[in-house]
């Protein structure tokens, strides 16, 4: 499973998706892409979704790699 692996994959899986939540919004804008129910929300859960893989990346890597 994935929240088993790595939390730098978890990382930067959260950045790859939290970034394209952001630029796809942009492009819409900009009038590059056309803007669509599905591409918006795609583009809003790709942000939450990339967000919170995000923070279970980081507190798994802070629990893991935490000297004591």
């Amino acid at each position: 499973m994935i929240l088993n692996s790595d939390p730098r994959i978890l990382l930067a899986i959260g950045f790859v998706l939290v970034m394209a939540g952001w630029i796809l919004p942009v492009l819409m804008v900009m009038q590059v892409i056309e803007s669509t129910f599905f591409l918006n929300f795609f583009s809003y859960g790709a942000s939450v979704v990339g967000l919170m893989l995000g923070v279970v990346g980081s507190i798994t890597y802070i629990s893991r790699y935490r000297k004591k």
